[in-house]
Protein backbone atom coordinates (compact mmCIF):
# COMPACT_ATOMS: atom_id res chain seq x y z
CA UNK A 1 0.00 0.00 0.00
CA UNK A 2 1.29 3.15 -0.96
CA UNK A 3 1.57 6.23 0.91
CA UNK A 4 -0.98 7.87 -0.96
CA UNK A 5 -3.27 5.39 -0.55
CA UNK A 6 -5.20 5.48 2.68
CA UNK A 7 -7.40 2.85 2.98
CA UNK A 8 -5.18 0.66 5.21
CA UNK A 9 -5.91 3.32 7.45
CA UNK A 10 -8.47 2.86 10.04
CA UNK A 11 -11.70 4.52 9.56
CA UNK A 12 -10.17 6.62 6.18
CA UNK A 13 -12.18 5.55 2.80
CA UNK A 14 -10.15 3.92 -0.15
CA UNK A 15 -8.55 5.99 -2.88
CA UNK A 16 -11.40 5.50 -4.98
CA UNK A 17 -14.12 7.10 -2.94
CA UNK A 18 -12.33 9.91 -2.59
CA UNK A 19 -12.10 10.41 -5.79
CA UNK A 20 -16.15 9.52 -6.00
CA UNK A 21 -16.61 12.74 -3.50
CA UNK A 22 -14.32 15.27 -5.27
CA UNK A 23 -16.63 14.48 -8.28
CA UNK A 24 -20.13 14.48 -7.06
CA UNK A 25 -18.96 16.97 -4.42
CA UNK A 26 -21.79 18.29 -1.74
CA UNK A 27 -24.11 15.16 -2.90
CA UNK A 28 -21.73 12.59 -2.65
CA UNK A 29 -22.96 11.38 0.20
CA UNK A 30 -26.48 10.65 -1.08
CA UNK A 31 -25.17 9.75 -4.82
CA UNK A 32 -22.80 6.71 -2.79
CA UNK A 33 -25.97 5.68 -0.35
CA UNK A 34 -28.19 5.42 -3.47
CA UNK A 35 -25.95 3.52 -5.64
CA UNK A 36 -25.70 0.88 -2.77
CA UNK A 37 -29.44 0.77 -2.49
CA UNK A 38 -29.78 -0.09 -6.11
CA UNK A 39 -27.43 -2.73 -5.48
CA UNK A 40 -24.30 -0.86 -7.27
CA UNK A 41 -21.82 -1.17 -4.71
CA UNK A 42 -18.73 1.00 -5.94
CA UNK A 43 -16.59 -1.18 -4.25
CA UNK A 44 -17.31 -4.21 -5.85
CA UNK A 45 -17.70 -2.06 -9.15
CA UNK A 46 -13.93 -0.43 -8.77
CA UNK A 47 -12.50 -4.02 -8.44
CA UNK A 48 -14.44 -5.78 -11.33
CA UNK A 49 -13.29 -3.13 -13.52
CA UNK A 50 -9.74 -3.93 -12.99
CA UNK A 51 -9.31 -0.09 -11.22
CA UNK A 52 -6.78 0.01 -8.63
CA UNK A 53 -6.89 1.43 -5.04
CA UNK A 54 -4.56 4.26 -5.49
CA UNK A 55 -5.18 8.11 -5.81
CA UNK A 56 -2.12 7.99 -8.19
CA UNK A 57 -3.14 5.63 -10.13
CA UNK A 58 -6.91 6.66 -10.66
CA UNK A 59 -6.00 10.39 -11.16
CA UNK A 60 -3.78 8.85 -13.96
CA UNK A 61 -6.73 6.56 -15.47
CA UNK A 62 -9.17 9.49 -15.29
CA UNK A 63 -6.68 11.77 -17.28
CA UNK A 64 -6.40 9.08 -19.99
CA UNK A 65 -9.97 9.28 -20.45
CA UNK A 66 -10.48 12.81 -19.93
CA UNK A 67 -8.15 12.53 -23.23
CA UNK A 68 -9.42 10.25 -25.23
CA UNK A 69 -13.02 11.80 -25.03
CA UNK A 70 -11.83 15.56 -25.14
CA UNK A 71 -10.39 14.61 -28.87
CA UNK A 72 -13.53 12.68 -30.15
CA UNK A 73 -15.34 15.28 -31.83
CA UNK A 74 -18.26 15.14 -33.31
CA UNK A 75 -17.10 12.04 -35.94
CA UNK A 76 -17.76 8.29 -36.11
CA UNK A 77 -14.20 7.32 -35.05
CA UNK A 78 -11.81 9.41 -33.13
CA UNK A 79 -8.55 9.80 -35.37
CA UNK A 80 -6.65 11.45 -32.59
CA UNK A 81 -6.57 8.11 -31.17
CA UNK A 82 -6.24 6.04 -34.18
CA UNK A 83 -3.03 7.93 -34.90
CA UNK A 84 -1.52 7.85 -32.02
CA UNK A 85 -2.75 3.84 -31.33
CA UNK A 86 -1.19 2.96 -34.81
CA UNK A 87 2.02 4.56 -34.54
CA UNK A 88 2.65 3.07 -31.45
CA UNK A 89 1.36 -0.57 -33.01
CA UNK A 90 3.78 0.25 -35.99
CA UNK A 91 7.11 0.66 -33.88
CA UNK A 92 6.23 -1.99 -31.06
CA UNK A 93 8.79 -4.43 -33.07
CA UNK A 94 11.48 -1.69 -33.82
CA UNK A 95 11.26 0.79 -36.98
CA UNK A 96 14.48 1.86 -37.67
CA UNK A 97 15.73 4.80 -39.94
CA UNK A 98 15.70 3.09 -43.72
CA UNK A 99 19.68 3.25 -44.76
CA UNK A 100 20.49 4.49 -48.47
CA UNK A 101 21.70 1.12 -49.37
CA UNK A 102 17.97 -0.24 -48.48
CA UNK A 103 15.99 2.92 -49.77
CA UNK A 104 17.83 2.48 -52.92
CA UNK A 105 17.74 -1.28 -53.77
CA UNK A 106 13.64 -1.03 -53.36
CA UNK A 107 13.25 1.53 -55.72
CA UNK A 108 15.66 0.35 -57.89
CA UNK A 109 13.80 -3.16 -57.78
CA UNK A 110 10.42 -1.39 -58.49
CA UNK A 111 12.26 0.18 -61.33
CA UNK A 112 12.93 -3.28 -62.69
CA UNK A 113 9.66 -4.31 -62.35
CA UNK A 114 8.24 -1.77 -64.23
CA UNK A 115 10.29 -2.83 -67.03
CA UNK A 116 9.49 -6.81 -66.66
CA UNK A 117 5.64 -5.98 -66.78
CA UNK A 118 5.94 -3.78 -70.14
CA UNK A 119 6.43 -7.45 -71.64
CA UNK A 120 3.51 -8.80 -69.59
CA UNK A 121 0.45 -5.89 -69.38
CA UNK A 122 -0.62 -3.99 -72.10
CA UNK A 123 -1.60 -1.40 -68.88
CA UNK A 124 1.29 1.55 -68.77
CA UNK A 125 3.23 1.99 -65.42
CA UNK A 126 1.12 3.80 -62.60
CA UNK A 127 3.48 7.23 -63.28
CA UNK A 128 4.25 7.89 -59.43
CA UNK A 129 7.36 7.90 -58.13
CA UNK A 130 9.14 4.70 -56.66
CA UNK A 131 9.42 5.08 -52.69
CA UNK A 132 10.87 3.27 -49.66
CA UNK A 133 9.10 3.48 -46.33
CA UNK A 134 8.83 2.59 -42.99
CA UNK A 135 6.35 1.05 -41.17
CA UNK A 136 5.60 4.70 -39.46
CA UNK A 137 5.45 6.30 -42.95
CA UNK A 138 3.39 3.39 -43.99
CA UNK A 139 1.40 4.39 -41.34
CA UNK A 140 1.22 8.23 -42.08
CA UNK A 141 0.21 8.06 -46.00
CA UNK A 142 -2.35 5.41 -45.45
CA UNK A 143 -4.10 6.22 -42.86
CA UNK A 144 -6.61 9.18 -44.76
CA UNK A 145 -7.81 6.19 -46.68
CA UNK A 146 -8.25 3.84 -43.79
CA UNK A 147 -10.79 6.79 -42.92
CA UNK A 148 -12.95 6.54 -46.31
CA UNK A 149 -13.03 2.72 -45.30
CA UNK A 150 -13.85 3.27 -41.29
CA UNK A 151 -15.90 6.21 -41.34
CA UNK A 152 -19.12 4.91 -43.28
CA UNK A 153 -19.30 1.36 -41.32
CA UNK A 154 -18.47 2.88 -37.86
CA UNK A 155 -20.69 5.88 -38.41
CA UNK A 156 -23.76 3.59 -39.39
CA UNK A 157 -22.91 1.52 -36.46
CA UNK A 158 -22.55 4.08 -33.84
CA UNK A 159 -25.71 5.62 -34.77
CA UNK A 160 -27.69 2.18 -34.62
CA UNK A 161 -26.15 1.19 -31.43
CA UNK A 162 -27.23 4.50 -29.88
CA UNK A 163 -30.77 4.13 -31.36
CA UNK A 164 -31.33 0.63 -30.09
CA UNK A 165 -29.69 1.75 -26.58
CA UNK A 166 -31.19 5.06 -25.82
CA UNK A 167 -34.63 3.57 -24.26
CA UNK A 168 -32.81 1.46 -22.07
CA UNK A 169 -30.14 3.46 -21.07
CA UNK A 170 -32.69 6.34 -20.62
CA UNK A 171 -34.34 4.54 -17.84
CA UNK A 172 -31.49 3.59 -15.99
CA UNK A 173 -30.35 6.58 -16.30
CA UNK A 174 -32.99 8.61 -14.79
CA UNK A 175 -35.41 10.89 -16.45
CA UNK A 176 -33.02 14.12 -14.86
CA UNK A 177 -29.97 13.02 -16.10
CA UNK A 178 -29.13 11.63 -12.91
CA UNK A 179 -26.52 9.12 -14.20
CA UNK A 180 -26.46 5.63 -13.20
CA UNK A 181 -30.12 5.79 -11.49
CA UNK A 182 -28.88 8.66 -9.24
CA UNK A 183 -31.68 10.62 -6.93
CA UNK A 184 -33.66 13.47 -8.73
CA UNK A 185 -31.86 16.58 -8.40
CA UNK A 186 -28.42 15.04 -7.78
CA UNK A 187 -26.96 14.60 -11.33
CA UNK A 188 -23.69 14.90 -12.49
CA UNK A 189 -21.58 17.85 -11.66
CA UNK A 190 -19.83 19.90 -14.05
CA UNK A 191 -16.95 19.23 -11.56
CA UNK A 192 -16.71 15.75 -13.79
CA UNK A 193 -13.89 17.70 -16.00
CA UNK A 194 -14.74 15.50 -18.64
CA UNK A 195 -14.64 18.17 -21.41
CA UNK A 196 -14.70 16.43 -24.55
CA UNK A 197 -17.69 14.82 -23.27
CA UNK A 198 -19.35 18.27 -24.24
CA UNK A 199 -23.55 17.88 -23.91
CA UNK A 200 -23.11 14.22 -22.61
CA UNK A 201 -22.32 15.26 -18.77
CA UNK A 202 -23.53 17.56 -16.99
CA UNK A 203 -25.04 20.74 -17.60
CA UNK A 204 -27.98 22.50 -18.57
CA UNK A 205 -29.01 19.74 -20.41
CA UNK A 206 -28.40 16.88 -18.01
CA UNK A 207 -26.74 13.75 -19.21
CA UNK A 208 -27.42 12.04 -22.64
CA UNK A 209 -26.94 8.19 -23.03
CA UNK A 210 -26.97 8.63 -26.38
CA UNK A 211 -24.15 11.19 -26.95
CA UNK A 212 -21.88 9.38 -24.59
CA UNK A 213 -22.11 6.60 -26.30
CA UNK A 214 -21.60 7.81 -29.62
CA UNK A 215 -18.32 9.76 -27.99
CA UNK A 216 -17.32 6.04 -26.23
CA UNK A 217 -17.47 4.47 -29.64
CA UNK A 218 -15.92 6.73 -31.40
CA UNK A 219 -12.89 6.52 -29.29
CA UNK A 220 -13.03 2.74 -28.81
CA UNK A 221 -13.31 2.26 -33.30
CA UNK A 222 -10.19 4.55 -32.92
CA UNK A 223 -8.01 2.45 -31.18
CA UNK A 224 -9.49 -0.61 -33.07
CA UNK A 225 -8.74 1.13 -36.46
CA UNK A 226 -5.31 2.16 -35.49
CA UNK A 227 -4.10 -1.26 -34.13
CA UNK A 228 -5.45 -2.62 -37.38
CA UNK A 229 -3.51 -0.04 -39.31
CA UNK A 230 -0.38 -0.47 -36.90
CA UNK A 231 -0.47 -3.77 -37.43
CA UNK A 232 -0.40 -3.86 -40.82
CA UNK A 233 2.35 -1.59 -40.97
CA UNK A 234 3.98 -4.85 -39.68
CA UNK A 235 2.57 -6.80 -42.33
CA UNK A 236 2.40 -5.25 -45.73
CA UNK A 237 4.76 -5.17 -48.58
CA UNK A 238 3.53 -2.28 -50.07
CA UNK A 239 0.80 0.20 -50.09
CA UNK A 240 -1.55 -1.84 -52.36
CA UNK A 241 -0.93 -5.96 -51.02
CA UNK A 242 -3.83 -5.64 -48.85
CA UNK A 243 -5.79 -5.69 -52.34
CA UNK A 244 -7.18 -2.19 -52.02
CA UNK A 245 -5.79 1.21 -53.10
CA UNK A 246 -4.40 2.60 -50.13
CA UNK A 247 -3.04 5.90 -51.81
CA UNK A 248 -4.94 8.80 -53.55
CA UNK A 249 -2.38 9.19 -55.51
CA UNK A 250 -0.10 6.97 -57.87
CA UNK A 251 3.26 5.37 -56.40
CA UNK A 252 5.12 2.23 -56.00
CA UNK A 253 6.09 1.78 -52.23
CA UNK A 254 7.73 -1.10 -51.26
CA UNK A 255 9.04 -1.56 -46.87
CA UNK A 256 12.15 -3.15 -46.91
CA UNK A 257 11.80 -3.99 -43.00
CA UNK A 258 8.81 -6.09 -43.73
CA UNK A 259 10.33 -7.37 -47.40
CA UNK A 260 13.51 -8.82 -45.58
CA UNK A 261 11.05 -9.96 -42.91
CA UNK A 262 9.52 -12.36 -45.32
CA UNK A 263 12.39 -13.48 -46.95
CA UNK A 264 14.11 -14.33 -43.78
CA UNK A 265 13.93 -18.44 -43.68
CA UNK A 266 12.60 -18.47 -47.54
CA UNK A 267 14.92 -20.53 -49.87
CA UNK A 268 14.72 -17.96 -52.41
CA UNK A 269 17.34 -15.25 -52.05
CA UNK A 270 16.20 -11.76 -50.65
CA UNK A 271 17.13 -10.15 -54.19
CA UNK A 272 14.68 -12.61 -55.46
CA UNK A 273 12.15 -11.90 -52.62
CA UNK A 274 12.01 -8.15 -53.16
CA UNK A 275 11.86 -8.07 -56.48
CA UNK A 276 8.72 -10.89 -57.04
CA UNK A 277 7.28 -8.24 -54.39
CA UNK A 278 8.10 -5.32 -56.36
CA UNK A 279 6.28 -6.98 -59.57
CA UNK A 280 2.72 -7.63 -57.67
CA UNK A 281 3.03 -3.11 -56.60
CA UNK A 282 3.51 -2.14 -59.78
CA UNK A 283 0.96 -4.21 -61.11
CA UNK A 284 -1.46 -3.17 -58.50
CA UNK A 285 -0.32 0.35 -59.04
CA UNK A 286 -1.06 0.31 -62.51
CA UNK A 287 -4.58 -1.36 -62.54
CA UNK A 288 -5.57 1.22 -60.12
CA UNK A 289 -4.37 3.94 -62.16
CA UNK A 290 -5.33 3.10 -65.23
CA UNK A 291 -8.97 1.62 -64.68
CA UNK A 292 -9.95 5.04 -63.31
CA UNK A 293 -13.76 3.28 -62.11
CA UNK A 294 -11.98 0.69 -59.64
CA UNK A 295 -10.91 2.82 -56.74
CA UNK A 296 -14.34 4.02 -56.49
CA UNK A 297 -15.91 0.80 -57.04
CA UNK A 298 -14.38 -0.84 -54.28
CA UNK A 299 -14.96 1.87 -51.95
CA UNK A 300 -18.43 2.31 -52.91
CA UNK A 301 -19.42 -1.52 -52.12
CA UNK A 302 -17.95 -1.02 -48.95
CA UNK A 303 -20.12 2.52 -47.93
CA UNK A 304 -23.06 0.21 -49.92
CA UNK A 305 -22.57 -2.28 -46.80
CA UNK A 306 -22.54 0.42 -44.00
CA UNK A 307 -25.52 2.12 -45.32
CA UNK A 308 -27.49 -1.19 -44.29
CA UNK A 309 -26.16 -1.36 -40.53
CA UNK A 310 -28.89 -2.67 -38.25
CA UNK A 311 -28.97 -3.93 -34.57
CA UNK A 312 -31.07 -6.79 -33.43
CA UNK A 313 -32.65 -4.39 -30.99
CA UNK A 314 -34.53 -7.39 -29.27
CA UNK A 315 -31.71 -9.33 -28.65
CA UNK A 316 -29.28 -6.53 -27.94
CA UNK A 317 -32.14 -5.21 -25.16
CA UNK A 318 -32.63 -8.60 -23.64
CA UNK A 319 -28.45 -8.66 -22.98
CA UNK A 320 -28.34 -5.16 -21.68
CA UNK A 321 -31.19 -6.18 -18.77
CA UNK A 322 -29.24 -9.74 -18.26
CA UNK A 323 -26.04 -7.85 -17.35
CA UNK A 324 -24.81 -7.36 -14.09
CA UNK A 325 -22.53 -4.75 -13.84
CA UNK A 326 -20.49 -5.88 -11.06
CA UNK A 327 -19.97 -9.51 -12.81
CA UNK A 328 -17.40 -9.05 -15.44
CA UNK A 329 -17.61 -12.48 -16.95
CA UNK A 330 -21.34 -11.81 -17.59
CA UNK A 331 -20.51 -8.88 -19.22
CA UNK A 332 -17.73 -10.73 -20.95
CA UNK A 333 -19.93 -13.33 -22.21
CA UNK A 334 -22.01 -10.40 -23.81
CA UNK A 335 -19.48 -9.05 -25.82
CA UNK A 336 -18.53 -12.13 -26.93
CA UNK A 337 -21.95 -13.39 -27.71
CA UNK A 338 -22.37 -12.06 -30.97
CA UNK A 339 -25.59 -9.28 -29.60
CA UNK A 340 -23.86 -6.22 -29.98
CA UNK A 341 -22.81 -7.18 -33.71
CA UNK A 342 -24.72 -5.94 -36.50
CA UNK A 343 -27.55 -7.46 -38.53
CA UNK A 344 -26.68 -8.54 -41.70
CA UNK A 345 -29.30 -7.83 -44.16
CA UNK A 346 -29.57 -9.44 -47.78
CA UNK A 347 -28.71 -6.30 -49.47
CA UNK A 348 -25.69 -6.29 -47.22
CA UNK A 349 -25.14 -9.62 -48.31
CA UNK A 350 -24.99 -9.17 -51.87
CA UNK A 351 -22.62 -5.89 -51.01
CA UNK A 352 -20.14 -7.97 -49.28
CA UNK A 353 -20.58 -10.61 -52.74
CA UNK A 354 -19.64 -8.04 -55.04
CA UNK A 355 -16.38 -7.37 -52.75
CA UNK A 356 -15.66 -10.54 -52.87
CA UNK A 357 -15.81 -10.98 -56.11
CA UNK A 358 -13.74 -7.79 -57.13
CA UNK A 359 -11.52 -8.39 -54.70
CA UNK A 360 -10.68 -11.69 -56.47
CA UNK A 361 -10.60 -10.09 -59.56
CA UNK A 362 -7.75 -7.78 -58.65
CA UNK A 363 -5.90 -9.90 -56.46
CA UNK A 364 -5.89 -12.90 -60.05
CA UNK A 365 -5.39 -10.63 -62.59
CA UNK A 366 -2.17 -9.42 -60.38
CA UNK A 367 -1.19 -13.10 -60.20
CA UNK A 368 -1.73 -13.83 -63.36
CA UNK A 369 0.49 -10.70 -65.12
CA UNK A 370 3.09 -11.12 -62.37
CA UNK A 371 4.02 -14.77 -62.90
CA UNK A 372 3.86 -13.35 -66.66
CA UNK A 373 6.27 -11.28 -66.04
CA UNK A 374 8.80 -13.74 -63.31
CA UNK A 375 8.97 -16.70 -64.74
CA UNK A 376 11.67 -15.96 -67.36
CA UNK A 377 13.71 -13.81 -64.98
CA UNK A 378 13.19 -15.42 -61.74
CA UNK A 379 14.43 -18.90 -61.09
CA UNK A 380 11.63 -18.99 -57.82
CA UNK A 381 9.13 -17.68 -59.25
CA UNK A 382 6.70 -20.39 -58.82
CA UNK A 383 7.56 -21.08 -55.09
CA UNK A 384 7.33 -17.39 -54.25
CA UNK A 385 3.42 -17.24 -56.24
CA UNK A 386 2.47 -20.35 -54.60
CA UNK A 387 3.69 -18.71 -51.10
CA UNK A 388 1.66 -15.50 -51.53
CA UNK A 389 -1.19 -16.64 -52.60
CA UNK A 390 -1.15 -19.10 -49.67
CA UNK A 391 -0.50 -16.29 -47.63
CA UNK A 392 -3.26 -14.03 -48.91
CA UNK A 393 -5.73 -16.33 -48.60
CA UNK A 394 -5.33 -17.40 -44.68
CA UNK A 395 -5.03 -13.28 -44.25
CA UNK A 396 -3.16 -11.82 -41.22
CA UNK A 397 -4.01 -10.62 -37.78
CA UNK A 398 -4.74 -7.24 -38.87
CA UNK A 399 -7.05 -7.96 -41.43
CA UNK A 400 -8.76 -10.26 -38.77
CA UNK A 401 -9.23 -7.13 -36.89
CA UNK A 402 -10.67 -5.33 -39.60
CA UNK A 403 -13.07 -8.29 -40.09
CA UNK A 404 -13.99 -7.85 -36.95
CA UNK A 405 -14.79 -4.07 -36.76
CA UNK A 406 -16.45 -3.49 -39.91
CA UNK A 407 -17.54 -7.15 -40.68
CA UNK A 408 -15.45 -6.64 -44.16
CA UNK A 409 -13.35 -9.57 -45.54
CA UNK A 410 -10.36 -8.40 -46.97
CA UNK A 411 -8.87 -12.08 -48.48
CA UNK A 412 -9.51 -12.31 -51.94
CA UNK A 413 -11.15 -16.18 -51.36
CA UNK A 414 -11.48 -17.13 -54.70
CA UNK A 415 -8.34 -15.76 -56.18
CA UNK A 416 -7.23 -19.17 -57.71
CA UNK A 417 -10.49 -18.95 -59.25
CA UNK A 418 -10.04 -15.52 -60.81
CA UNK A 419 -6.63 -16.47 -61.44
CA UNK A 420 -7.43 -19.34 -63.79
CA UNK A 421 -10.62 -17.07 -65.32
CA UNK A 422 -7.43 -14.47 -66.67
CA UNK A 423 -5.78 -17.35 -67.75
CA UNK A 424 -8.65 -18.45 -69.77
CA UNK A 425 -9.61 -15.27 -71.36
CA UNK A 426 -5.83 -14.80 -71.78
CA UNK A 427 -5.46 -17.96 -74.13
CA UNK A 428 -8.45 -16.94 -75.96
CA UNK A 429 -8.05 -13.72 -76.92
CA UNK A 430 -4.21 -12.58 -75.95
CA UNK A 431 -3.14 -10.08 -73.52
CA UNK A 432 -4.88 -7.10 -75.14
CA UNK A 433 -8.57 -9.08 -74.60
CA UNK A 434 -7.69 -9.81 -70.58
CA UNK A 435 -6.72 -6.37 -70.00
CA UNK A 436 -9.55 -4.56 -71.70
CA UNK A 437 -11.85 -6.53 -69.30
CA UNK A 438 -11.23 -3.43 -66.82
CA UNK A 439 -12.78 -1.02 -69.84
CA UNK A 440 -15.98 -0.75 -67.83
CA UNK A 441 -17.23 -2.02 -64.54
CA UNK A 442 -20.03 -3.30 -66.65
CA UNK A 443 -17.80 -5.75 -68.20
CA UNK A 444 -16.49 -6.70 -64.88
CA UNK A 445 -17.07 -10.79 -64.95
CA UNK A 446 -19.04 -11.97 -62.14
CA UNK A 447 -19.18 -15.13 -59.35
CA UNK A 448 -20.69 -16.86 -61.66
CA UNK A 449 -17.57 -16.78 -63.96
CA UNK A 450 -15.69 -17.76 -61.67
CA UNK A 451 -17.37 -20.67 -60.75
CA UNK A 452 -17.09 -21.33 -64.76
CA UNK A 453 -14.65 -19.66 -66.48
CA UNK A 454 -14.81 -22.10 -69.94
CA UNK A 455 -18.35 -20.38 -70.17
CA UNK A 456 -16.97 -16.76 -69.62
CA UNK A 457 -17.08 -15.85 -73.63
CA UNK A 458 -20.43 -17.29 -73.84
CA UNK A 459 -22.59 -15.27 -71.53
CA UNK A 460 -20.19 -11.75 -72.33
CA UNK A 461 -21.29 -12.19 -76.12
CA UNK A 462 -24.65 -12.71 -74.48
CA UNK A 463 -24.66 -10.06 -72.70
CA UNK A 464 -23.45 -7.47 -75.72
CA UNK A 465 -25.72 -9.18 -77.72
CA UNK A 466 -29.04 -8.21 -75.07
CA UNK A 467 -27.02 -4.94 -74.99
CA UNK A 468 -27.00 -4.04 -78.48
CA UNK A 469 -30.54 -5.33 -78.94
CA UNK A 470 -31.78 -2.50 -76.21
CA UNK A 471 -29.22 0.32 -77.86
CA UNK A 472 -31.09 -0.53 -81.22
CA UNK A 473 -34.57 0.35 -79.99
CA UNK A 474 -33.60 3.11 -78.14
CA UNK A 475 -32.17 4.31 -81.17
CA UNK A 476 -35.28 3.40 -83.22
CA UNK A 477 -37.39 5.34 -80.36
CA UNK A 478 -35.78 8.18 -80.32
CA UNK A 479 -34.63 8.58 -83.42
CA UNK A 480 -38.18 8.08 -84.83
CA UNK A 481 -39.38 11.06 -82.43
CA UNK A 482 -36.93 13.74 -83.60
CA UNK A 483 -37.25 12.78 -87.50
CA UNK A 484 -33.63 11.08 -87.41
CA UNK A 485 -32.35 8.38 -89.93
CA UNK A 486 -31.84 5.96 -87.09
CA UNK A 487 -28.18 6.53 -86.68
CA UNK A 488 -27.42 6.98 -83.14
CA UNK A 489 -27.13 10.79 -83.67
CA UNK A 490 -30.05 11.87 -82.38
CA UNK A 491 -30.75 12.95 -78.42
CA UNK A 492 -30.70 9.98 -76.01
CA UNK A 493 -28.60 7.83 -78.86
CA UNK A 494 -25.19 9.72 -78.64
CA UNK A 495 -24.83 9.97 -75.09
CA UNK A 496 -25.82 6.26 -74.26
CA UNK A 497 -22.73 4.95 -75.68
CA UNK A 498 -22.73 0.97 -77.46
CA UNK A 499 -22.34 -2.02 -76.15
CA UNK A 500 -18.80 -2.48 -78.29
CA UNK A 501 -17.06 1.20 -76.96
CA UNK A 502 -17.36 -0.84 -73.52
CA UNK A 503 -17.86 3.00 -72.37
CA UNK A 504 -21.60 4.20 -71.87
CA UNK A 505 -23.94 3.00 -69.81
CA UNK A 506 -26.35 0.16 -70.93
CA UNK A 507 -30.16 -0.19 -69.59
CA UNK A 508 -29.96 -2.95 -67.02
CA UNK A 509 -26.90 -3.08 -66.92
Amino acid sequence: MTSENPAGAAGEPPAWEELLRSMFGADADEALRELRARGMDPAAMAAAAGLPDDARSLGHVLAQVQRMLAASGDGPVNWDVAHDVARQAAVAEGDPSLTRAQVRAATEALSVAELWLDAATDLPPSGGGSRAWSRSEWVEHTLPTWRTLAEPVAGSLSEALAGALRGQLGDAFGPDGGGLGLPPGVGLPGGLGLPGMGGAVGGAGGFDPGQMLRQLGSAVFGMQVGQAAGTLSREAFGATDIGLPLLREPATVLLPANVAAFADGLDAPLEEVRLFLALREAAHARLFTHVTWLRGHLLGTVEAYARGITIDVESLEEAVRSIDPTDPEALQAALSGGVFAPHTTPEQLAALGRLETALALVEGWVDEVVAAAALPHLPHAVALREMIRRRRAAGGPAEQTFASLVGLELRPRRSRDAAALWAHITRAGGTGARDAVWDHPDLLPTAEDLDDPAGYAARRAETEDAHADVDRALEEIFGGATGGSGDGTADGGADGGTAEDGRGTHPGA
